[in-house]
């Protein structure tokens, strides 16, 4: 099976450079019209420039490719819902959005200015909740449309000095979950994307030897496969250096302890217990942790 996109289109936002070049490169080479949008700024967002989603464009364009380069800034509603105005006048229809832009401000919570945590939050949650809202009504109306948010380990699991970029891209997780659910009936595929990879982000971080194994086109094919007509949703899908994983919000079976004086101490000795992974469940919607609990009060004895 070959993934084409031959008639689709496509925003790729933060695609200047990075990963973002990387899937929007990728995209058009398998015949998506593509989107190229980019502020044009540093790493931690002041700045802009058109320049480098030109140049990305003009690859594109060089390769046989069809791409026009937009500057809108992600946090930005205005210019966001002008960016998918102008891809509908151009081409009609909108069908892959992937979130990608994104910022660094890394410090500890101690040291850092909340207007540090508030612009990051801006651009990655913001930035993916603006770029999604501008193109949900357009693909609810034609019946299709994939989106991907890029979420990062940071977030799943957490990363020393990254309170700000953790707490967004796990925001990113919670806003798929419930876009799943609500694009479902129209065919809206929404998944999120968890890249490892050698980008302007991670300079200084590792070793360069390190880095030189986590090619950015070793992640979007990842970013291929959840835009393709038989997507899947719902998926948090790890990548790095060529390799593919899946990580799952799950919740185990838990214990039941009841209303008593003591519930606090039966709970705090039992922890061991409750976090047993037997029987644990990736729950499909919010009421699932309230049926496990019901169901748990049914089976407990009645004096408990």
């Amino acid at each position: 099976m070959t993934i084409d996109l031959t008639g689709r289109v496509a925003i790729v936002t933060g695609a200047g450079g990075g990963l973002g070049r990387a899937h929007a490169l990728l995209l058009a080479a398998r015949g998506a019209k593509v989107v190229v949008n980019d502020l044009g700024g540093s790493v931690n967002g002041t700045g802009a420039s058109l320049s480098s989603a030109q140049i990305v464009v003009d690859e594109i364009t060089a390769a046989g490719g069809e791409a026009i380069a937009n500057g809108a800034s992600v946090s930005d509603p205005t210019q966001v819902e002008q960016m998918v105005s102008e891809t509908l006048a151009r081409w009609g229809r909108v069908d892959i959005l992937v979130n990608n832009a994104g910022i660094l401000r890394d410090k500890t919570f101690a040291k850092m200015q909340i207007e540090d945590f508030r612009a990051v939050v801006e651009v990655h949650l913001m930035g993916a909740v603006c770029c999604t809202k501008a193109v949900w009504d357009t693909m609810r109306a034609q019946n299709y449309g994939r989106i991907v948010m890029t979420t990062s380990s940071s977030g799943l699991f957490g990363n020393f000095g990254q309170s700000n970029y953790g707490a967004a891209k796990m925001a990113l997780v919670g806003l798929m979950q419930t876009l799943s659910l609500e694009g479902h009936k129209h065919n809206i595929r929404v998944n999120c994307l968890a890249p490892t990879a050698a980008t302007r982000m991670m300079e200084g971080l590792m070793p360069a030897e390190t880095l030189a194994h986590l090619k950015p086109e070793s992640v979007s094919p990842g970013v291929l496969a959840l835009v393709a007509e038989d997507a899947p949703t719902r998926m948090i899908l790890c990548a790095g250096a060529g390799s593919f994983e899946q990580a799952h919000v799950i919740m185990t079976q838990g214990i039941h302890v009841g209303l008593h004086a003591d519930a606090a101490e039966q709970l705090a000795g039992r922890w061991n217990e409750l976090g047993s992974l037997e029987g644990s469940i990736t729950p499909q919607s919010a009421g699932a942790q309230c049926e496990v609990e019901l169901r748990k009060i049914a089976a407990a004895p009645k004096s408990a």
